[in-house]
């Protein structure tokens, strides 16, 4: 099969095109024919060496693909040979076919593309378990996004807002920030000219937000642990801003604040399989109602994941950056 392959640890032009064996199918998986594919930051990670591959998962850069299940095991599950589904997998999407566990497989929602469907598994899992299984954002409660003309970003905004949420969201240019506008920010944020802690404060009456969803980490921990509601919850997912940062203890004890994180890559099937469940129980309709839609910035084919990749790098989209293979 045609695959994308990481020759060497550096930039985007270490993405060849390739030849792969077909996967090996383990128990529990599907194989599916791609028909698209996902781009995402840990794609990039992975390539410049800054995150190993979990053992026993495929080095073939790519975590989401949409297509056709052509064969697999399919005991205990409701698929069969010719569904057409998104899936969640621990790598091998930039590839003609991949293998994913029937657990994390959702069936394309109605109305959307397969190139479309192929845009929401990473995001979409990433978002419901940290924004509502891990920070538990409910009720009225209220949330800062950092990155939000980012996929996750994108993702966050959405899904928030149609819960009922009120949402602030962090970008770096005013156009961006009236695209998080437009996608259900109540305020987009320009961190290059506003201080964030500030606008966030003013704008909810001096109390802050109720929980954060935070790519950046470094610097930023300690201004947003300043414009967290009593009992906030930060949730990070990212360290573009580095791993490292100072912090005001003395607040998180007063306000008993929660500082937590996760990655989703290494987690057990069974945890991404309960997502999934939640996400087709509660987000899919969404999706087939046009509550939520997906954001597509740019379309490569599988060929030039390269430019795909230096796009990404860019920082310039709004949204998902996509591969097509059919």
């Amino acid at each position: 099969m045609r695959a994308i392959e990481i020759i060497q640890p550096g930039g985007p032009e270490v993405l060849q095109p390739g030849e792969r064996p077909m996967p090996v199918l383990k128990p529990g998986e599907v194989m599916i024919k791609v028909h698209a594919a996902g781009v995402n930051r840990p794609d990039v990670l992975q390539r410049t060496g800054n995150y190993p591959v979990p053992p026993g998962a495929s080095d073939i850069p790519g975590l989401e693909v949409a297509g056709e299940i052509v064969d697999g095991d399919f005991a205990g599950s409701l698929l069969k040979k010719g569904d057409m589904v998104c899936a969640l997998v621990q790598g091998g999407g930039y590839a003609e076919y991949c293998a994913a566990p029937a657990a994390q497989c959702l069936p394309v929602p109605k109305g959307l593309s397969l190139l479309e469907a192929a845009s929401l598994p990473e995001t979409f899992f990433t978002v419901y378990s940290n924004l509502f299984m891990r920070a538990r954002l409910s009720g009225d409660e209220t949330l800062l996004v950092q990155g939000g003309s980012s996929g996750i970003g994108v993702t966050a905004i959405q899904m928030a807002r149609a819960m009922g949420h009120r949402v602030f969201a962090t970008a770096g240019t005013d156009d961006k920030c009236r695209a998080c506008e437009s996608f259900g920010a109540e305020r987009g944020i320009n961190y290059r000219t506003e201080d964030f802690a500030d606008v966030v404060k003013s704008a909810t009456g001096g109390a802050g937000v109720n929980v954060i969803i935070d790519m950046v980490a470094g610097d930023y921990v300690n201004r947003e642990i300043s414009c967290l509601a009593e009992d906030g919850r930060l949730v990070i997912i990212a360290l573009l801003g580095g791993v490292k940062g100072e912090v005001n203890f003395g607040e998180i004890m007063r306000r008993r604040l929660t500082i937590t994180g996760s990655t989703l890559r290494p987690r057990p099937i069974a945890f991404k399989q309960e997502i999934a469940q939640h996400l087709q129980q509660k987000v899919w309709p969404l999706l087939e109602t046009g509550v939520i839609k997906p954001v597509i910035y740019q379309t490569f084919p599988l060929a030039q994941a390269a430019d795909a990749h230096a796009l990404m790098e860019t920082s310039t989209h709004v949204g998902k950056i996509m591969l097509t293979v059919i």
